[in-house]
C-alpha cells in the first residue's frame, strides 16, 4: 500500500458514526464485531446504489485490523468498487477514525466484501446498474 493511501480515504463516503461504551469488548476497546458490522452496514449502501437492487453480503476477506477504536472515536467507512460479475459486486472497504482533539483521521481497518444483487423474492440476478462506470 502506497504512503498517500494510508493517509487520506479513497471511495465514496457511506456511513459515519461515533464509537459508544455499548460498543467495548472486555479489554474496553471497540468491539472489532461491531467495526465489522458498521463496514457491512456501509458496503451495503454502496451495493445497492451501485447494483440498483438489494444486496446481500455473500463473503468478507482480507480483512486487516490495523489499529484500535476506542470509545468516542469518529468513525467513518469509504468504498471503492473492485469488481462486477454477472449478479455480484466486489466492495473495498476502509474504515478511518478520527480522535477527539485530533486533526487527521487514520486508517483502522479495510477489506472486501462481496455482495449479491437479489430480487423480490431473494433470489440472485443479474447487476442492472445503468451507471457506465460500472461495467457488467
Amino acid at each position: 500500500m502506497t504512503e498517500k493511501a494510508d493517509t487520506e480515504p479513497r471511495g465514496d463516503l457511506c456511513i459515519r458514526t461515533l464509537a459508544m461504551p455499548a460498543d467495548t469488548n472486555a479489554n474496553g476497546d471497540i468491539f472489532g464485531g461491531w467495526l465489522l458490522s458498521q463496514m457491512d452496514v456501509g458496503g451495503g449502501v454502496f451495493a445497492s446504489k451501485a447494483a440498483k437492487s438489494r444486496t446481500v453480503t455473500v463473503a468478507i476477506e482480507a480483512m486487516n485490523f490495523r489499529k484500535a477504536v476506542y470509545v468516542g472515536d469518529l468513525v467513518s467507512v469509504y468504498a471503492n468498487l473492485v469488481r462486477v460479475g454477472r449478479t455480484s459486486l466486489t466492495v473495498h472497504l476502509e474504515a478511518w477514525a478520527l480522535r477527539r482533539g485530533e486533526e487527521h483521521p487514520f486508517l483502522v481497518t479495510d477489506g472486501n466484501f462481496t455482495y449479491v444483487s437479489i430480487d423480490e423474492h431473494g433470489r440472485p440476478q443479474a447487476v442492472r446498474s445503468t451507471d457506465p462506470s460500472i461495467a457488467t
